[in-house]
């Protein structure tokens, strides 16, 4: 019983090991000594001195050149109009169509304040995340733009008019 503890106290780290140091490694490093056979001076100079040579050699330059790789320009794959009104269902279209490039008007009129709450916060963890643009257009509307998309304020008028939503500063 008391070998077994021992042994559990010394997995936890909480006592030292009274066989640590004895592993026969010392053992080992005579033997490795024992059966190396003896280098000659002369063997020993002819090698430092094959090294020096290298080193004196001038060492060839190389030249890197680095480019910038091109972001790929972002095309805005549609505007896409949510008018959710529960968080399982809306919240993965909300998602989906912001990934795939779209322009998302969300629009929480008429939705419940908890589930608004959520989607607003989901929309904006969302946003974040994937480096794009939330703004609020009206008095429950928001704009979602992906990143490198820029909705003009023409283009944010027309899209709320078009889709029956109107801007309420």
């Amino acid at each position: 019983m008391a070998n077994a503890w021992r042994k559990t106290l010394m997995y936890l780290g909480l006592v030292e090991d009274e066989d640590y140091g004895d592993y026969g490694y010392d053992d080992l490093a005579e033997e490795e000594q024992s059966s190396q056979p003896a280098t000659s001076s002369s063997s020993r100079r002819s090698r430092t001195s094959s090294l020096s040579r290298v080193s004196d050699e001038p060492q060839p330059t190389r030249s890197a050149v680095v480019r910038a790789i091109p972001t790929p320009t972002s095309t805005v794959a549609g505007v896409h109009h949510l008018h959710p009104t529960d968080f399982n269902l809306h919240a993965q279209e909300l998602g989906d169509k912001f990934r795939d490039g779209a322009v998302v008007i969300m629009s929480l009129e008429g939705t419940d304040p908890e589930v608004a709450s959520r989607l607003k916060n989901f929309a904006s963890g969302l946003v974040y995340g994937l480096r794009g643009n939330m703004k609020q257009v009206g008095g429950n509307v928001f704009l979602l733009s992906p990143a490198g998309i820029q909705v003009s304020a023409e283009e944010q008028q027309r899209f709320l008019e078009t889709r029956g939503l109107f801007s309420q500063p």
